[in-house]
């Protein structure tokens, strides 16, 4: 009777490493699981039938180049977390208990209720010690319904036109084809940066002010390069704070951008020639922004808007007043 009921508890803990590796990875091959768990390949094949019979749906493809994949069922099944991953799913979860997604609270919370129940006690602590002496600072910002954010995650990733109509800053309406690239979640917003098919351009949409078509998908493209060094979060840090000012200017410096790149300023540089480059500015003030481009410290010329050129008109005039008095 006890070696049996040691077999028992073999088999069992056998079980759950070969659910451990399955879930850890996405293909393994009969004679990898062998050589991991120390059994035969017969053994592998019925722990899988096993797990099936648990409701694990367990994908097996025959030959030589075949495998095992645990694939996604009808339900949820059970899922083994180590240590750092519960932690990680324990946080996060109490995060997402402070909004940003519409009807994720309290989700979030019946979650994490069930995950601190079965935590064991080291952990537990680990926990609370981070949701204790962590302070999260609500915003006003406004929620997102959780499934806008996956039509557009999975347009992204299956490379899918996303039709939609867009409300801009000024409550218009318009509607958008758009190749979607990837999502960003800044201070409390949701923002979709894609490819204006229309427009001929790119584009970061505020996802709260999106309201998908019906269908909300078209045709497949082929993904496009994001203009700079293709970083995600600076390029959408630059337009959200670039939407943030009244007023835009584009001035031509006569001066090579390589030099002007090192500005302790922190320009906005795009080359036009050997000799000149082009600065793109943002303010509230245009007579602010007329005594901020003389802190370049090299000639320019103003190229829109004109407002700004009549400003730079009037300081000139101010300073060669100063002067000859």
């Amino acid at each position: 009777m006890g070696g049996r009921l040691a077999g028992m508890l073999d088999t069992s803990a056998r079980l759950l490493k070969l659910l451990s590796l399955l879930q850890a990875h996405k293909d393994w091959s009969g004679p990898e699981l062998s050589a991991r768990l120390g059994v035969s390949t017969r053994t592998i094949r019925n722990d899988v039938e096993r797990l099936r019979s648990l409701g694990y749906p367990v994908h097996a493809t025959p030959g030589v180049a075949g495998g095992y994949r645990l694939g996604a069922g009808a339900a949820l099944p059970p899922l083994l977390l180590d240590d750092e991953e519960a932690v990680a799913v324990a946080v996060g979860l109490g995060r997402a208990a402070g909004g940003g997604v519409q009807g994720i609270e309290e989700t979030s919370v019946r979650a994490l209720a069930k995950l601190e129940q079965v935590l064991p006690s080291r952990l537990r602590r680990r926990v609370n010690a981070l949701n204790t002496y962590t302070v999260q600072i609500p915003g006003d910002a406004p929620s997102v319904a959780p499934e806008v954010l996956t039509t557009i995650a999975n347009a992204a990733r299956d490379h899918e036109r996303l039709r939609f109509d867009y409300t801009g800053h000024d409550g218009s309406s318009t509607m958008r084809d758009a190749e979607p690239h990837r999502l960003a979640h800044r201070h409390g917003r949701w923002y979709l940066v894609g490819y204006d098919v229309e427009r001929r351009d790119w584009r970061t949409f505020r996802v709260d002010r999106v309201l998908l078509r019906t269908p909300a998908t078209g045709p497949r493209f082929t993904p496009r390069e994001l203009p700079g060094d293709g970083d995600v979060a600076a390029y959408v840090e630059k337009g959200v704070t670039t939407a943030m000012w009244r007023y835009h200017a584009t001035v031509l410096l006569h001066s090579p951008a390589e030099v002007m790149r090192r500005s302790p300023l922190k320009l906005d540089i795009e080359p036009v020639d050997e000799a000149t480059c082009l600065v793109r500015l943002s303010g509230d003030d245009l007579a602010g922004m007329a005594v901020w481009i003389g802190f370049i410290g090299v000639d320019f010329e103003v190229l829109d808007p004109p407002e700004l050129a009549e400003h730079v008109l009037l300081l000139a005039a101010r300073y060669q007043r100063a002067v000859r008095r």
